[in-house]
């Protein structure tokens, strides 16, 4: 697919319709992010397979949102379009979790794309939309930590009828994984969620949702954030999240019945930011996503490589933030954590035991015609010889977002 072909996508089918309808045109929004992106794994141990991944890949992400159309009820339509462009990989060197580029039998193809657009109408502060979309809940949350973003197919209905409450209910039938083309790649049989987040004031906020995957497991899900504001420039933050999961039909994810929750408390002061968080797992299985989206795991300990949600897993985090605009470069921002997990059950160990370190640097240019331009290196090590896993992971990532209109 050609970036004509991308425009035409997110863009000239929607405009063609409805193309004097006022608000339809004027709240319209097109834009296109280039992400390039590069990643490494160098596994330490010996493995009868393989022991380095590495893939450097060009993405573009295209998003049309259109404004709605006068009357009592609006109508609309988003699109997104997507590509792929290999940069390097290949010689055995594709695979290993580095998941940026689709394969054939040849290994890595040289481009892939993929596209969809979703209707959408509102009526009063309730719009329903159905079709292809990005969906970010705790039940189904896609992946945009690879080249390209996950995609997923159906209805949601989103309505903020009274002040402070916003309740999602939606119908899915499919998922298109990040690193493939294919429409339902991602194995998604039906899923139906319903849930609700509640601001109760500026400082305090819950959240509860249900979801019910068939043939794999039905999800019960809770959280609550509370800033507490110390003095001007210090805050305390709360965090509680929590599923229950259990196998149901099929059970093609495994006999699941399980509960996992994460509680994390961080103190914000000026440029500096400190964090401690604690995360257990009980019942049978491990808390298991993916199908129902490969984010869908809104965890304190879900970090960059482990989520550290084995059977029976207690993980600790202890993390550090600053932001160097404190020193004289707005943009720049570090941040390093340590975790540590252990107790965890598998197939080999009644006591397993593992850790990551992760380091992450990001600049984001503030004026000028690059403004918004990031450049973002994330470096992790992670060790559990009870997992069978020692390695280190380096990942470069650029990105410019550049909006059209």
């Amino acid at each position: 697919m050609t970036i004509k072909n991308l425009f035409a996508v997110a863009c000239v089918i929607p405009l063609s319709a409805h193309a004097g309808s006022g608000g339809f045109i004027d709240d319209s929004h097109f834009s296109i992010k280039a992400r390039n992106f590069y990643m490494n794994r160098n596994f330490l141990d010996d493995r009868t397979s393989q022991n380095y991944s590495e893939e450097w890949a060009q993405g573009f992400i295209a998003t049309f949102e259109s404004g709605f159309t006068e009357g009592t009820v609006g109508l609309g339509v988003d699109a997104i379009g997507l590509l792929g462009l290999k940069l390097d990989t290949g010689g055995g060197r594709k695979g290993g979790g580095t998941l940026l580029l689709e394969e054939d039998r040849d290994g890595a193809k040289d481009s892939y794309s993929k596209g969809g657009a979703a209707l959408k109408a509102r009526f009063s502060r309730t719009e329903l939309k159905y079709g292809e979309q990005l969906v970010n809940l705790p039940v189904l949350a896609i992946s945009d930590n690879r080249l390209l973003p996950e995609t997923t197919q159906g209805w949601l209905l989103t309505s903020k009828e009274l002040e402070g409450l916003t309740v999602h209910a939606g119908h899915f039938t499919a998922l298109r994984s990040r690193d493939q083309s294919e429409h339902d790649s991602g194995g998604l049989t039906a899923l139906d969620l319903l849930g609700a987040d509640y601001q109760i004031n500026p400082n305090l906020s819950v959240r509860a949702y249900h979801s019910d995957v068939d043939d794999y497991w039905r999800k019960y899900y809770a959280g609550a954030t509370a800033v507490l504001p110390l003095t001007p420039g210090y805050a305390v933050k709360l965090d509680f999240n929590g599923y229950d999961t259990r196998s149901q039909g099929q059970a093609r994810g495994g006999e699941l019945d399980n509960r996992i929750w994460s509680l994390a408390a961080s103190l914000n002061a000026g440029p500096h930011s400190f964090l401690v968080a604690y995360q257990r797992v009980s019942g049978s299985g491990n808390y298991t996503y993916g199908v129902d989206g490969n984010s869908t795991v809104f965890l304190a300990n879900s970090v960059q490589y482990s989520d550290f949600n084995y059977e029976n897993e207690r993980s600790w985090q202890a993390r550090y933030d600053f932001n160097f605009a404190a020193l004289g470069v707005p943009g720049l921002t570090f941040m390093t954590r340590y975790l540590k997990g252990s107790d965890f059950h598998t197939a080999q160990t009644d006591n397993g035991r593992a850790w990551e370190r992760d380091i992450d640097m990001k600049y984001v240019v503030q004026s000028g015609s690059a403004k918004d331009l990031s450049f973002r290196l994330r470096q992790a090590s992670f060790r559990s010889p009870d997992r069978g896993l020692n390695f280190n992971e380096v990942r470069l990532i650029t990105e410019y977002p550049l909006n059209i209109f």
